[in-house]
């Protein structure tokens, strides 16, 4: 019966998601293969998503599968056929069974000569149909032929093999950019990302900038125009380079705040690889400084440096070209470090004209010191005692400066400290000693540019920073070889923002990253995919997990591609929880390791237990992982939950922190008025007692604040406190070695938006721990 064979297929799909382990390969899988020439729609439908689901992880047990896959396809598509031409869905045949069988075959390569003619016919009819006129005006019709058209130019991207298809679907996309619905546009310039990165069809997606730019400039939909800044990254070369940097310049004064951050970084990664005269490149920084200063990073700023200092042919018109720009009435911070280094490196290249004389230039930068963070005075510290050996006839005013009572009695250590040191040093060094302590920088050593690791840990592995290995090899180097990569910065050791980038003392870091490339591109060889390395906690880990303090169920993290899910449930000083892993894209994730990380002092008071998951994730799929918990003791530090894993060719590496607080092993107790002041007066030795005073960071709603005691582990004891506004509540914190009684007081002062918390404990530590975790929460 067909009603069944559908229900087994779907039912061993489900089956196989749930426990991969359980579903072996055998001699059935031939029978499963042959179910797509099966006449029921229903049935070969169940039957390509299971097979497309086994062949993921088992490629070889259903590589038959493409043959009768690619003739299915055909028999469907082709209009001399009658397959399946009952089941058209506005004019579209059995639209669905198409986008599914087309999937499939993204799961192997091209095939064998005599199957792949027959998949280019088919490749071409759905293009070819695409161009005809609408046979319908309903939305379902333009959904359903659309559906397939994005699938069949998937497929021709996955295979790259065949240059006529590529240029034609290029050309196809070209024509949706301009189309009145947004989501066609959004597609087409997400699919034309992909597109750019093959050499058959590059020089085709570039024959639309100027749709692009346009799009860029009068797309009223944010996530549309993002994707556009991604397409002209994508389609950049050294043809076009200065071009798209201007354009996207341009885009930057008005860009979302949210995305600005990201053109930041990736104007930076053009205009250092592409960069034929340097000259331009200091100015395109310079200009990112001025437009959007807060979304430069310091890797940026850090980056023009290390060029600079590494080519000779541009310093002197980077000296002049800071001074100039620090003239501005208002300058950004950012510049004032980038001058304050370039000027105290390189000063006197332009010293002997008057209008930048050595004076001039200290008395500039003097008068950005006051509206300057203490990191930037501190780097503007190193420049003055810099111009001491460059400039010998500014000395005494420098001293002066260094002498003052604002920096000798500074309240801030680290500057307090420079000024003394330096003032010593310029005082008893003699010239010839001078001049070697603060001699020029010299180059500096090979390195991998961090930029673009950190436009990947911002943005995630977006379909434009996997083209970079492609577009490698098609960049050619000004040089005509390999661009010696500077750099004193990874995405892993970036120096904190008080570090003495003048070096002064200081031994370079050793590199940590892997060596560069002999034969690569300027900024594309970056990642070195270490599995022993473990990410830091991914941004906004430490909010999600307060979040958790109070409740069990849950998203902990989410991005563009993860999901996160916890669900957890505890009993006395033993709990499990249950975490989620969604795969949130198309793609399969491979190599998927989750590790759970525990401190050395955290092993010993808490057992944590699990069995590793899946390595593969399939794209839209979810694993669960299982993980058992004893509380041995109290302690104070949460787990790290690590996952590593491959997703489209590019290392991932996401750390949370794990919600598992020593509040989960409370069990509440309820107690009368008399027992609770009782115990409350027993427990009155200052090291129980533990008390903190805080400004409300929410409403003070009283309903919220008693589900979030109830949530936090104790009892909730009504008409106990004799002023009513007032919140007790009692517990025990159960552990392996002990029981802990728990007493906990919370006295709000609405007018002063403010609370009172007391909470006292038969153990100190246990206080101190539970009055950080509840205070966090109103």
């Amino acid at each position: 019966m067909d009603s069944v064979k559908q229900s087994a297929a779907l039912c061993l799909l489900r089956l196989y998601r749930t426990s991969p382990d359980l579903v072996p390969m055998g001699d059935w899988t031939s029978r499963v293969v042959h179910l797509l020439n099966d006449q029921h729609l229903g049935v070969v439908t169940a039957a390509t998503s299971l097979i497309t689901t086994l062949a993921q992880k088992n490629p070889e047990e259903f590589k038959t599968s493409v043959s009768l896959a690619v003739s299915r396809l055909s028999r469907i598509v082709t209009s001399a056929s009658t397959d399946l031409q009952d089941y058209t869905y506005y004019f579209v045949p059995a639209p669905w069974l198409s986008v599914k069988l087309l999937r499939l075959l993204q799961c192997y390569p091209p095939p064998d000569p005599a199957v792949r003619g027959r998949l280019t016919e088919c490749l071409e009819t759905i293009l070819n149909k695409a161009q005809e006129p609408p046979k319908s005006k309903k939305v379902q019709h333009s959904n359903a032929k659309n559906a397939v058209l994005f699938e069949a130019i998937s497929l021709i991207i996955h295979h790259d093999s065949e240059p006529n298809l590529l240029v034609r679907a290029c050309n196809q996309l070209g024509q949706f950019l301009q189309h009145r619905e947004t989501n066609l546009r959004y597609l087409a310039l997400e699919s034309m990302c992909t597109l750019a990165s093959s050499e058959f069809s590059h020089e085709a997606v570039k024959t639309h900038i100027e749709t692009v730019i346009n799009a860029l400039k009068t797309e009223r939909d944010v996530s549309v125009r993002q994707r556009a800044v991604d397409l002209l990254y994508a389609m950049c070369d050294r043809s076009n380079a200065q071009q798209i940097v201007a354009e996207m310049l341009s885009y930057l004064e008005t860009a979302d705040y949210s995305i600005r951050e990201e053109i930041v970084l990736k104007v930076a990664i053009l205009a250092e690889k592409y960069a034929v005269d340097y000259t331009w490149y200091v100015d395109t920084i310079l200009n990112l400084i001025r437009i959007a200063g807060d979304y430069v990073s310091e890797e940026v700023w850090y980056r023009v440096i290390q060029i600079v200092i590494n080519r000779d042919d541009v310093q002197g018109y980077a000296a002049k070209t800071v001074f100039e720009a620090l003239q501005a009435p208002a300058c950004h911070e950012n510049l004032v470090k980038v001058g304050g280094y370039i000027l105290g490196e390189f000063g006197n290249l332009i010293a002997g004209d008057p209008r930048s004389s050595p004076l001039i230039q200290f008395n500039l930068l003097h008068s950005k010191f006051h509206l300057c963070s203490v990191p930037t005075r501190a780097l503007l510290l190193s420049t003055y005692i810099k111009f001491v050996n460059l400039f010998p006839e500014v000395k005494a005013t420098i001293q002066d400066v260094l002498r003052s009572d604002s920096q000798l009695k500074n309240a801030d250590v680290e500057l307090q400290q420079r000024a003394v040191e330096y003032l010593r040093l310029s005082t008893v060094a003699s010239t010839d000693i001078l001049a070697t302590v603060l001699e020029e920088m010299p180059p500096f050593p090979e390195r991998e540019s961090s930029i673009l690791a950190k436009l990947k840990k911002k943005k995630g592995p977006s379909t434009v920073t996997d083209l970079e290995e492609t577009k490698r090899e098609r960049s050619i180097d000004v040089n005509g070889g390999p661009e010696p990569v500077p750099a004193s910065t990874s995405a892993a050791s970036t120096p904190s923002p008080s570090a003495d980038l003048l070096g002064l003392g200081a031994v370079p870091p050793a590199p940590t990253g892997p060596p560069p490339s002999s034969g690569g591109g300027l900024l594309v060889d970056v990642f070195s995919d270490s599995a022993s390395a473990v990410a830091p906690l991914a941004p906004g880990s430490e909010d999600n997990f307060a979040r958790f303090v109070c409740k069990n169920n849950g998203v902990l993290f989410e991005n563009q591609l993860l999901q996160i899910g916890l669900k957890s449930e505890f009993r006395q000083n033993l709990g499990r929880m249950f975490i989620f892993y969604g795969n949130k894209t198309s793609t399969q994730f491979l190599n998927f390791t989750p590790t759970l990380i525990c401190a050395d002092d955290l092993q010993a008071n808490l057992n944590l237990q699990t069995k590793p998951v899946d390595p593969t994730v399939d794209g839209g799929a979810q694993v669960q992982q299982v993980v058992n918990i004893e509380c041995i003791s109290d302690f104070t530090e949460a787990p790290v939950l690590n996952i590593q894993f491959r997703y489209g060719g590019t290392f991932q590496n996401v750390s949370v922190k794990l919600p598992i607080t020593l509040n989960k092993f409370f069990q509440p107790t309820e107690m009368a008025s008399q027992d609770f002041f009782q115990r409350w007066k027993q427990l009155s030795n200052p090291q129980q007692e533990v008390q903190n005073i805080f400004k409300a960071k929410h409403p003070m709603d009283t309903e919220i604040t008693k589900a979030k005691i109830i949530g936090f582990g104790s009892a909730l004891l009504e008409e106990v406190d004799p002023n009513p506004a007032n919140f007790v509540g009692a517990g025990i914190i159960h552990t392996k070695t002990t029981q802990i009684g728990c007493l906990l007081r919370l006295e709000p002062n609405l007018q002063a938006q403010m609370y009172r918390l007391t909470l006292r404990t038969s153990k100190d530590t246990v206080s101190q721990r539970l009055c950080e975790l509840l205070s966090e929460q109103f």
